[in-house]
């Protein structure tokens, strides 16, 4: 960022994460909109993989806006959130306009089948090519947002040419919500695997239950809509 300060660039395009999200955006049973959802540790341990509200009451999963406060659950999302905050930081203090782009479960062509961190898309079509089951956390239930790279791409150029959009964070996902359980068996169909997901009922601490974005905020900035179907990028993976 020094670096940048010194040799000013004409915009900066800092690849943040939904991992800052911690869970997702939830709703009470009475309709209210709840965005500081947790699970301790003790709910892990009996497996209670909803959070649930303070009396103990379930939660529908919600699209997840820019506008819900970050809840940092691991090492992970609290150094994605210090390099967000900083680059915005530095585009005020030096005029130089910065847009942060969240971007959710990224997947596609040319991932490392290797790198643990590569996304659980890869490690699963990793362990079919291996004729070995993908090994599923917990019931297999938890929502998340897998967004094609190709899709990706098209909205890193869409923040670099629209230039009057500075100084804010977009959600980049599909804005379609999948359980993880969906994803291994649509990628077994895909790879003409019959080799079935095995459920663990293992947790992680750190992990979150359901997390999927609001797109609504990058449509009405940036234009940007979505075209890589998840059956489609699977195939293609």
């Amino acid at each position: 960022l020094e670096g940048l300060a010194a040799r000013r660039v004409q915009r900066l395009v800092v690849a943040s994460s939904m991992s800052v999200y911690g869970e997702g955006l939830y709703m009470t049973e009475e309709g209210r909109v709840a965005d500081a959802c947790t699970r301790s540790l003790d709910d892990l341990r009996r497996g209670q993989w909803d959070p649930l509200d303070k009396d103990g009451r379930r939660l529908t999963p919600l699209p997840t806006p820019e506008t819900k406060p970050p809840t940092l659950e691991s090492v992970y999302a609290l150094g994605k959130y210090d390099q967000e905050r900083l680059c915005l930081l530095l585009g005020r203090a030096y005029k130089i306009p910065t847009v942060a782009l969240r971007f959710f479960n990224v997947y596609g062509p040319r991932q490392a089948l290797s790198n643990p961190y590569t996304g659980v898309l890869a490690i699963f079509a990793a362990r079919l090519m291996n004729n070995r089951p993908p090994l599923i956390f917990e019931d297999g239930l938890q929502q998340r947002d897998f967004v094609n790279v190709k899709d990706i791409a098209r909205a890193i150029v869409l923040a670099l040419d629209k230039h009057e959009v500075s100084d804010t964070v977009l959600n980049i996902g599909s804005g379609q919500a999948a359980t993880v359980r969906e994803i291994a068996r649509a990628l077994a169909e895909a790879l003409e695997s019959d080799v079935e997901p095995e459920i663990t009922g293992q947790y992680r601490v750190g992990d979150i239950r359901h997390c999927f974005a609001d797109i609504s905020r990058a449509t009405a900035l940036l234009g940007y809509r979505p075209e890589i179907t998840l059956d489609a990028g699977m195939r293609e993976l």
